[in-house]
């Protein structure tokens, strides 16, 4: 084993190991008829496909898996700009949304799509449903109107001649529309401003006419789950019962609508089941679709058989993943899921409930790295400046060729997540193995405000952005520090979206760290307010303060694009020149106040890339440039050549 200086160690994990045979997996769907069993679905994010989105379709029968979108085609919708399930199937018909219009397209038996709703009506569709009985497609759209704001509703769609009529309508966001069994009733979640779908949301049903294309005047009711709670994914039972996510007890449990109108928490647990609704769809828990007692849910991403009759449970622990996502059942027997670890990458997989076989159907990427490089998280807990508890996932530096040399303690790269109504998980990522292969140590910060850690964790942000998630960043990093893991003359922090401007204001308005990497962070939160899109139009109500005269003050005083006089440390900028959730100027006020303070700075703007970057080439470059970035702060010389980012003021 060679000593050499922490950041100069030499990996096998390339920025191309990123992107490299790798796709994003996600919205695994079966048939809505529950009779077509031969066929699994899924969406890959494909990098190397200019960040395209394709379905994908896993045949029990035949063990082949084949791609069924056209090259020219992208299955991804933009509602709420976030988007989500993007399509539906029955009877092994695909009714998907096309990126490039948003239209919903029919595709049958891998046939080329044709146009379903029309063209450049500022449509979009999302998380559709398709009920046997009514013979039609439910699902959320979202109307774009030059100068207005985006209206929402929930549609009928007649599923050969596109024909649409208002179900739902009048509330700011709807999501989860779905047709019970019998094909009599209808639910759905909806919420207004100012609240998101993690703050209060309301479940609706509704008698649905005879032909589906409307509901009964008089029957809309909205059921009683308590004031100020996040409810989401209904579902109807195989007798027409609701069941849903509630985060009543402070946890996000399963609970059912019983049919003496009592809400029941079938399986009470200290541990969430499902997570923050960013995008539309998902699936944390799923029915017998035979009818049965039974239910299968994701507590804490770990699955179990929850009998509805007796309240027992009993645990799958044996697929050999940790964490498993978005599961589907079968009528024949089988479960489908995401599943992913700390030393294995996402996959889909197929579970034999019966023989308990467990199979991969897709991995996410293919790397043939030796595990001796990979860091394995440690779970930490420490005490904020006011004495309360933050959480996050610590991972030293490793490199089984490799040491640091004696008296030297590693560099800590500290991680602030976006949302900032998201978490941190402890699976296995490959941006961040790039860095501790490297001889960085990395600090994962689930701060105050983040999912995963009940209701109650998650409000404590409230009104405190800017405050406790900077304070969370520096005391994690500082309590490292303190604990000799590493060193305190070389913290560095990212972050992406809100977690880039959490690392603005950590370096902003604290002296913690030595520099910082901001990827499409928001640097103007006042700008934010009033410029982003409507699904976060009123976010920072909650967060910071609304946008009046008075809230407009603190708006103020939280922007770090305010305080440059502030700013005593290098900073770099990485941004898409479409991004419409923080718009580009954002990034180029921040890097041009950086330089003219003479601090060493540096800007990579991304052409075609929007809120988050899908392109390889850019998903590269700006791991290699942040990496970059970082050698040339901190002095030490990289094992690897880059030279494509262009550092000002740099000495």
């Amino acid at each position: 084993m060679t000593k050499a200086a922490f950041g100069s160690w030499k990996s096998p994990i390339s920025s191309r190991s990123v992107t490299e045979s790798a796709v994003g997996l996600s919205q695994i769907s079966l048939d809505q008829d529950s009779s077509y069993t031969d066929n699994v679905y899924w969406v890959e994010s494909r990098a190397n496909e200019n960040g395209r989105n394709a379905l994908c379709t896993f045949n029990v029968k035949t063990r082949e898996t084949t791609t069924l979108t056209p090259i020219d085609y992208n299955v991804r919708t933009k509602v709420h700009e976030y988007g989500g399930k993007s399509y539906a199937v029955y009877q092994g018909t695909v009714y998907f949304s096309n990126f490039t219009d948003q239209a919903l397209y029919v595709q049958k038996n891998a046939t080329d799509p044709v146009l379903l709703t029309e063209k450049n009506k500022g449509l979009r569709f999302a998380d559709c449903f398709y009920s046997a009985k009514k013979q039609r497609i439910y699902c959320i759209r979202e109307s774009h109107e030059p100068n207005q704001e985006a209206k929402n509703s929930v549609v009928s769609i007649h599923p050969t001649t596109g024909q649409q009529t208002v179900i739902a309508s009048g509330a700011d966001f709807y999501s989860d529309a779905r047709v019970s069994s019998d094909g009599k009733q209808i639910c759905w979640i909806q919420w207004i401003h100012p609240n998101m779908p993690w703050d209060s949301t309301n479940l609706y049903v509704a008698q649905l006419t005879e032909n589906g294309e409307a509901v009964v005047e008089g029957s809309v009711k909205k059921i009683e789950t308590g004031d100020n709670n996040s409810i989401m994914e209904p579902k109807w039972t195989a007798s027409n019962q609701l069941t849903f996510i509630s985060d009543h007890s402070n946890w996000w449990n399963l609970y059912t609508l019983n049919s003496s109108g009592q809400i029941v928490n079938l399986l009470p647990r200290d541990v969430e089941l499902g997570g923050p609704k960013w995008q539309l769809g998902g699936s944390a828990y799923c029915l017998d679709p035979k009818g049965g007692d039974n239910i299968i849910t994701s507590y804490g991403g770990a699955l179990e058989i929850l009998n509805t009759k007796t309240g027992k449970t009993e645990e799958i622990n044996y697929t050999g993943y940790k964490k498993h996502k978005d599961i589907h059942w079968s009528s024949t027997g089988y479960l489908y899921c995401i599943a992913d670890s700390s030393t294995q990458f996402p996959s889909v997989i197929q579970i034999d409930l019966n023989s308990k076989k467990v199979s991969v159907l897709k991995e996410s990427r293919s790397l043939s790295i030796d595990q001796g490089y990979f860091s394995l998280p440690e779970a930490i807990t420490w005490q904020t400046k006011d004495k309360q508890l933050s959480h996050g996932y610590f991972y030293p530096p490793c490199n089984k060729d490799y040491q640091g040399t004696d008296g030297e303690l590693p560099p800590l790269l500290v991680r602030a997540h976006g949302g900032p109504t998201s978490c941190y998980d402890n699976n296995l990522d490959i941006k961040l193995q790039y860095f501790t292969s490297r001889g960085f140590a990395v600090l994962l910060v689930n701060y105050r405000g983040s999912t995963g850690y009940g209701k109650e964790y998650r409000h404590s942000l409230r009104g405190k952005w800017g405050l406790y998630d900077v304070d969370d960043c520096s005391s994690g990093a500082l309590y490292l520090g303190k604990q000799g893991k590493v060193d305190c003359n070389k913290l560095c922090i990212d972050g992406g979206s809100a977690g880039g401007y959490t690392t603005l204001a950590c370096l902003t308005f604290t002296d913690v760290f030595k520099t910082g990497a901001s990827h499409y962070g928001i640097g103007d939160i006042e700008s934010l307010a009033a410029e982003t899109h409507k699904f976060e139009s009123r976010y920072l109500d909650k967060l910071i303060a609304p946008y009046t005269t008075e809230g407009r003050v603190i708006l103020h005083e939280r922007s770090p694009i305010n305080y440059v006089d502030r700013i005593n440390c290098a900073m770099a900028f990485f941004q898409g020149d479409e991004d419409e959730v923080v718009p580009p100027n954002q990034a180029e006020m921040m890097f041009a106040a950086v330089k003219a303070k003479g601090k060493p700075a540096a800007l990579k703007m991304y052409k075609g890339e929007q809120h988050g970057f899908r392109k390889a080439e850019n998903i590269q470059d700006a791991l290699d440039g942040e990496f970059y970035f970082f050698s040339k702060v901190l002095g030490f010389t990289s094992a690897d050549s880059y030279n494509n980012l262009t550092i000002e003021n740099l000495k």
